[in-house]
């Protein structure tokens, strides 16, 4: 017995196997992060080495490490240019993959993303109305809280039909939600149809998706909703997982469902709401981040959840990347080339999950 027990390995080190894996899979992820945010700084029309980036990064820190630009206008194109926008590309990218890691658990379904629930359709309807009413709502602050504004209505409302004898459906959440898309594409139609040839180009390069001409100012507006929605969602990670086990087991073990799935939701309307309102639709990253961490780190949403963030702002770096330097000249919306590359990348991971019979 004592030679099988020592042939035989203990949950306790297979824990330890898994953490070490999972430990070492979130520390590559960190470092390509910090390889694609120095080469997306480095990139464009004016192109700046790589150790003159690190350089000014570490002038501005107040250390005197590494040369500084050498191009006339290389100190001006990075801070004024290109990191506002790669900075607000990570909080969209964090803050997409986390609403729809939440989305997943809450409603135990691999396939829900924050579109939904009409967050991303709520908020276009806003957008749009802005454009068409011109004046101040037209402006980038204008545009920005109107589609806020109307994303967080929009879930407000998808929860409230959702609702029977005191506690929401997730199936439910899911109909009403597809319902409430299709009343909103309704509206950004007739919207579309009513605008002007200048305001129908605005409404429809806004709900591609796109960082340019991004400045500090919105991203310090996003910057303290996303951190904070990301930080209360992480104290969520555990109700989550017994979620995923049913909700009678679940409410079994203590966990109140409907206030979870409540806060759950409101985090996934503050969180997409501040992803779009800037920076218009970006689809699938809701949808693919979470569900390729799932097979990578496991189900377990308290190395998930962070997984997923860190993923998302990969995936919307990389893809900003692209939509900067792919055609010389011309900047590509962000949202083409999520979908684009989205899309498949989905259709592979349902192929796999089939034919490997992994699931949830």
């Amino acid at each position: 017995m004592k030679a099988l027990r020592g042939q035989i390995p203990t949950v306790g080190s297979a824990k330890r196997v898994v953490l070490s894996r999972n430990s070492l899979v979130i520390a590559l992820m960190l470092a390509l992060l910090v390889v694609l945010v120095g080469w997306s700084a480095a990139s464009g029309q004016v192109y700046i080495p790589p150790v003159e980036v690190f350089g000014s990064v570490m002038h501005h820190l107040g250390l005197d490490i590494g040369p500084m630009p050498s191009s006339p206008n290389g100190e001006e194109t990075l801070w004024t240019v290109r990191f506002p926008r790669i900075v607000m590309g990570l909080l969209v990218g964090a803050t997409l993959a986390c609403a729809g890691c939440l989305l997943q658990g809450v409603l135990a379904n691999p396939l829900a993303e924050p579109g939904v629930i009409g967050v991303s359709a709520g908020a276009a309807v806003g957008a749009c109305l802005a454009i068409v009413s011109g004046g101040i709502w037209a402006s980038v602050w204008g545009l920005a809280g109107a589609a806020f504004i109307s994303a967080l209505i929009t879930v407000a409302v998808v929860y409230t039909l959702s609702m029977r004898d005191g506690s929401s459906s997730p199936i439910m959440l899911i109909l009403i939600g597809i319902a409430v898309n299709a009343f909103a594409s309704g509206i950004i139609a007739f919207l579309t149809f009513l605008a002007d040839t200048n305001d129908r180009e605005q409404i429809v390069f806004w709900q591609l998706g796109s960082l340019q001409g991004v400045g500090w100012r919105p991203v310090w507006v996003v910057l303290p909703v996303a951190t904070a929605a990301i930080a209360v969602s992480l104290l969520l990670v555990r109700r989550l997982d017994l979620l995923s086990l049913g909700e009678i087991q679940a409410a079994a073990l203590g966990v109140r469902v409907e206030t979870v799935r409540r806060i759950a939701i409101l985090l996934v309307a503050v969180l997409t709401a501040a992803a779009v309102a800037f920076t218009g639709i970006v689809m699938f990253v809701g949808l693919v981040v979470p569900h390729l961490m799932r097979l990578i780190v496991g189900p377990r949403h308290v190395i998930l959840l962070p997984a997923s963030v860190i993923g998302g702002a990969i995936v919307v770096c990389a893809a900003d990347l692209g939509a900067r330097t792919l055609m010389t000249g011309a900047d590509l919306p962000l949202g083409m080339l999520t979908s684009l590359i989205g899309g498949p990348v989905f259709f592979l991971l349902l192929r796999r999950s089939r034919h490997t019979g992994v699931g949830w």
